[in-house]
Parts: structure tokens; sequence; C-alpha cells
């Protein structure tokens, strides 16, 4: 495995979310949804390159968490999946719709995201250390 990569990949993942917050306090609630999606795709690629020296070229957020728990194996993280499932699918309509549809979201479906995102973030990182 290459440390600089998932190191690259990790750091990558937080600049997302450092630009989701400037977002929101900016009023970019569109671009807080899609900052949050990148910073959540390339952690969970961060946590499957550290255990498997690779990851899928997927942008599905799903199919990575899916990975994810098979390959971390933790019951509070398919919890977390479980509960948090539609906000994973609004996070990759909102991927897509970023490219190709002219969708727009309110600042208080931004700042559910960007809460969803920091919970996240706690969860990522205990599973890393764990």
């Amino acid at each position: 495995m290459n440390e600089y990569y998932a190191d690259f990949l990790r750091r990558r993942a937080k600049a997302f979310l450092e630009s989701a917050r400037a977002d929101f306090s900016r009023g970019d609630h569109d671009l807080v949804l899609f900052h949050v999606e990148q910073f959540l795709q390339l952690y969970l690629k961060h946590l499957i390159y550290k255990k498997v020296g690779d990851y899928p070229k997927t942008n599905s957020l799903t199919h990575l968490m899916k990975l994810i728990m098979k390959i971390y194996s933790d019951e509070k993280l398919s919890e977390f999946y479980e509960k948090y499932l539609e906000v994973l699918y609004l996070l990759e309509e909102a991927y897509i719709s970023s490219r190709y549809l002219p969708r727009q979201y309110d600042r208080e479906i931004a700042e559910r995201i960007l809460k969803f995102a920091e919970k996240t973030l706690e969860v990522l990182e205990w599973l890393e250390k764990h």
C-alpha cells in the first residue's frame, strides 16, 4: 500500500468538507451537498484503500458504504448505514444533478447535510482507529 496515496485521499476528503463549510457560510447551499458528497466518497475510498490497497472506481456512496461494511465488519457501521441510507441517496443525486440538472437546495437541507457530514467524519475516524 502506498501511504502517500492513502494520506492524499484523506487530506483531499477533508478539504472537500472544509469547502462545504465555507459554501454554507456563503449561502452556496447547492455546493454544500456536492462537496459533502465528494468528502464522503474520498474518505470511503481512503478507508478501502488502507485495507485492500485499491478501491473501486465508482461514484456510488451506497456501493462504497456496502464495501466498507463488508471490509470492516462493524455492527455500528451497519446501523449508521441503515439510519442514513436516504441521505446517501440524496447525496448521490446531488452529485449527478450538479453536472446535468438545474437542481437547487435550500439552507435547511444544506445545514442538515453538513451536520450529517460532521457526524460521518466522527464515525469514519473512529472506524479508522479501531
